[in-house]
């Protein structure tokens, strides 16, 4: 985690020299210029800031440059002596909890935190979705999600077809949906209201013409999907042939979600049974198919989903479904 420490005062200082020999990847910054620009110079730039100062002071200062807490730095606020640590913006995600939690360990200090799920001893469904892969949709129902857990304790989850394993005692597995308060699914068409937690494990084989712009190969996908009612936030990743490793609209597709891409020779595509062939792809690659084998190898799955669907004559998609468990 790179942290950058700002302070004011001579004081403020030695806090500042002694927290900076405790965090590796981390910078002091004492800037003549006004706090409001240096500020500005630094946000965005490390994962967490830590202010010796007064948390009105930093209130005013980091006001006009908050946009997501899924992108905010993680801010804590630190009197000169060490006495405090106040977790301010970006708590679970951003890290902030942790980094109060462990400044307030270097000073022998009180770490101040005040996110409810912390101060009750209950999970940071935040945190968890996270370490699981789930995705919420849209995601400000993780707001309505955590208040249910907040005022009663315990969530119900109902996640139809996967695995569950070593959930925390106040995440409880059901199997009647009527009974959840959430639901962990990558398919679309789900009860009005229901709050929906997006599994990432679809895998989208890719077949293509050479040179197909990216944004042919997101609509495609997109469509694909829709059409089949899944959600576009449970694909985990793309796969295809080694011979695509260039193709350009693969790879901006791929990065603009930030999805990995799978490549399989054409021996490998050709191990797999049960697939649609293609004379016009064996010519090409040498490979009997490319999206639906591409798909099943990297989901390490047997069944396919979605069966290879062409789109404009220049975009092939599959879909298969890799293992999940909770």
């Amino acid at each position: 985690m790179s942290i950058a420490i700002l302070h004011l005062t001579k004081g403020g200082a030695l806090l500042a020299e002694r927290l900076a020999s405790a965090f590796p990847n981390s910078r002091v910054i004492h800037d003549e210029a006004p706090i409001a620009e240096a500020v500005k110079a630094v946000w965005g730039q490390y994962d967490g800031i830590v202010f010796i100062m007064a948390a009105g002071i930093v209130v005013r200062t980091i006001a006009p440059l908050l946009a997501d807490k899924k992108t905010d730095p993680a801010v804590v606020v630190a009197d000169e002596k060490g006495q405090f640590a106040v977790s301010l913006l970006s708590g679970h995600l951003g890290g902030a909890n942790e980094l109060a939690r462990r400044v307030a360990g270097i000073t022998g200090g009180t770490a101040v935190i005040t996110t409810a799920s912390d101060t009750l001893g209950l999970t940071a469904l935040d945190l968890w979705a996270k370490a699981n892969g789930l995705v919420p949709e849209p995601p400000e129902i993780l707001t309505a999600a955590s208040a249910i857990l907040v005022n009663n304790g315990v969530i119900r989850v109902h996640a139809p077809g996967f695995e569950t394993c070593s959930l925390p005692p106040d995440i409880l597995a059901v199997d009647n949906p009527d009974d959840a308060d959430i639901v962990i699914s990558n398919r679309i068409d789900l009860p009005p209201g229901t709050l929906a937690f997006r599994p990432r494990n679809l895998v989208v084989g890719v077949g293509c013409n050479r040179g197909v712009p990216a944004a042919d190969i997101e609509l495609a996908i997109r469509e694909t999907l829709a059409n089949y009612m899944f959600s576009m936030h449970s694909v985990r990743n793309l796969a295809t042939i080694d011979i695509k490793r260039d193709e350009a609209g693969i790879i901006e597709c791929a990065s603009r979600y930030g999805w990995d891409i799978h490549f399989f020779g054409p021996d490998r595509l050709n191990s797999v049974s049960g697939i649609s062939p293609s004379p016009a792809a064996k010519r090409a690659t040498g490979a009997a198919a490319v999206a639906e084998p591409a798909a099943l190898l990297s989901a390490v799955a047997d069944k396919i989903l979605v069966g290879k669907t062409k789109w404009k004559k220049d975009v092939t998609i599959a879909i298969a479904e890799a293992r999940f468990t909770l």
